[in-house]
């Protein structure tokens, strides 16, 4: 299965559309955005699709953005890390500034998705495998992810800013 990782949009929903496009252009059946996400004009691109998502440093959910989620069945993260199985491989999603991510290694998961760093990132560390898939805001270029857990493929993207 394809999956799409996305970090720190900070409120830029076009480049978070441009991400989306490409996704849906590739094939990606889920995706997974690592914090600071940045607002509802953001969350209102997740409605309808197969999305799950961590709070970042920069994200301050209110009253007004958990009625928002509500109101259109986006999941809002109970824990960090997120955890998730998608094709018979366990993920596990920071931001990457939470204390626990200094221990990511150690997690029980094939993958550890994280972004905060808006680099990207690819490296085994023990059996874990880190991916960090750059950023949409402040980062040159912009990039975001795409891993087919059938063949462990990672590969990077840049979305256009325009």
């Amino acid at each position: 299965m394809l999956v799409g990782i996305m970090s720190d949009s900070h409120g830029r929903a076009e480049m978070v559309r441009r991400a989306f496009a490409l996704f849906d252009e590739c094939g990606v059946r889920h995706v997974f955005h690592c914090g600071d996400v940045g607002g509802i004009d953001v969350l209102e691109t997740f409605v309808g699709r197969n999305v799950d998502f961590v709070w970042g440093n920069c994200d301050f959910p209110d009253g007004g953005l958990r009625a928002f989620l509500d109101s259109t069945g986006v999941r809002e993260p109970a824990a960090i890390p997120l955890e998730r199985e998608i094709d018979g491989k366990r993920f596990a999603v920071f931001h990457g500034h939470e204390r626990a991510f200094a221990h990511a290694e150690s997690i029980e998961a094939d993958y550890v998705l994280c972004g905060h760093s808006h680099q990207r990132r690819d490296e085994h560390v023990g059996q874990v495998r880190i991916i960090n898939p750059g950023a949409l805001h402040r980062a040159n270029p912009k990039t975001v992810a795409t891993l087919d857990t059938s063949t462990d493929e990672l590969t990077f993207h840049e979305i256009a800013d325009s």
